[in-house]
């Protein structure tokens, strides 16, 4: 009887660990550039589709990823909506929210103490100083690079964030939030944030969705004179930031 070993293959055990680590860098891709569909995945992994679509079938199952149809900015083309993947709340919480219990149950206290405007007063003293150390960057830029280099400001502090333009303007999506869990519960932290985001841009900036909300994306609208351009799509976004 032929062993593994003597048909030159590897045990089970690696080959299962391989998957593991290749399943590990789909469900990432999908946290770092937000839903994308297989097509996407493969091309941006290097991996073959049906290599992707095996391992994509394992984190529907386990619930790590959940399809949807791809949201498209702007006019619809023809066609079925493609398909695309991204992560639920379960999936993004084996990732970088080790945390959110005791933050949470702090949160939980202040309100208690203070009510409401004090968690919005905490709120806005932990962007504060997001707000000092982006300032120099995003002032030094130029007005048609301020909202990229934020979203790359805000991609170094964990949130994977990209910018696009959209129509009269640009979006700036954050892919990822670390803190998702704990403003569901208190959405002052989201509204700090814009107000930041208003304040270093200089515009008065619209959110439109937010992970904390159940969205894929939190998404940031920013006013602006740019010129209409082709419709973004989820599964694109990662190739059209700048």
């Amino acid at each position: 009887m032929k062993t593994s070993a003597s048909i030159g293959q590897a045990p089970a055990g690696a080959s299962a660990a391989r998957d593991e680590s290749t399943r590990d860098r789909v469900a990432r891709s999908i946290l770092t550039n937000g839903p994308s569909s297989a097509a996407v995945l493969a091309e941006r992994l290097e991996l073959t589709p049906a290599a992707v679509r095996r391992h994509l079938d394992h984190l529907l199952e386990d619930g790590t990823v959940v399809a949807r149809e791809e949201r498209v900015y702007g006019p619809r083309g023809r066609g079925r909506p493609a398909k695309v993947f991204c992560l639920t709340d379960s999936g993004r919480h084996a990732f970088f929210q080790a945390y959110d219990d005791l933050a949470a149950t702090a949160l939980h206290f202040i309100a208690e103490s203070g009510g409401d405007e004090a968690v919005a007063a905490f709120a806005r003293a932990r962007v504060a100083e997001v707000e000092v150390r982006y300032r120099a960057l995003v002032d030094a830029a130029p007005e048609s690079k301020k909202a990229d280099v934020l979203a790359e400001a805000l991609s170094a502090d964990g949130f994977a964030a990209s910018a696009m333009t959209a129509g009269a303007g640009a979006q700036l999506c954050q892919h990822h939030c670390p803190v998702a869990h704990v403003a569901e519960q208190f959405p002052q932290l989201c509204e700090a944030e814009t107000e930041v985001f208003a304040r270093l841009l200089g515009k008065h900036v619209q959110r439109l969705a937010t992970i904390a909300h159940g969205d894929g994306v939190c998404t940031t609208h920013i006013p602006g004179a740019t010129a209409p351009v082709s419709p973004v799509s989820d599964g694109e976004s990662a190739r059209t930031a700048r």
